[in-house]
């Protein structure tokens, strides 16, 4: 199936030179002279690899094909394991396939695992997910008007700026997407 650069939005799986990419971002430009484009920002499905492109206005690429399967996070040791929660099949994913998203990875966190060719490839993560602090600068006394944040470690290492009057053992949730602290978790 094709789609049009009209169509574009991110997280979208195309192919490009042969290869699978989702775009990580885009961006419609018409300038005073000359035809609109599409600046493109691809992430490579398998390598993880980041690269710039530009498209004409209108035109129009496949879309890859690809499964995704309901899995749950197991655990981590040379690799990261996930299992199947229909059938309990199990899928390593090294640290190059998952990217950033190991920041995010929790033991039973519920995850929708993308295969490409039969292979797994990546992950997509909730929207949200909830991390425990392990360590964090302790509260400036002084900060309590102002909107200061401050560096806590959570206990995947993920580091996120969090406000003033949050403290080690708190659990917080944090955006998937953006890495930015969102509330203290319930």
């Amino acid at each position: 199936m094709q789609v049009s650069t009209a169509e574009f939005k991110k997280g979208l799986r195309i192919v490009f030179d042969g290869q699978p990419y989702a775009i990580v971002d885009f961006q419609h430009v018409k300038p005073g002279k000359g035809g609109a484009f599409v600046r493109t920002k691809l992430k490579h499905m398998r390598q993880g690899k980041v690269i710039d492109n530009t498209f004409r206005s209108g035109e129009k690429v496949e879309l890859v094909e690809y499964d995704e399967k309901h899995m749950q996070f197991l655990y981590k040791d040379d690799r990261y394991n996930f299992m199947d929660t229909e059938n309990y099949e199990q899928v390593e994913l090294s640290r190059d396939d998952l990217g950033d998203a190991i920041g995010y990875l929790i033991p039973n966190l519920k995850v929708s695992v993308e295969f490409y060719e039969d292979k797994a490839i990546g992950v997509e993560l909730p929207k949200t997910v909830d991390l425990k602090v392990t360590d964090v600068v302790p509260a400036m006394k002084t900060a309590t008007v102002t909107n200061v944040l401050k560096p806590a470690t959570t206990e995947t290492g993920l580091v996120v700026p969090v406000p003033n009057f949050i403290e080690i053992g708190s659990m917080i949730r944090v955006d998937t997407e953006t890495g930015a602290y969102l509330s203290r978790a319930k």
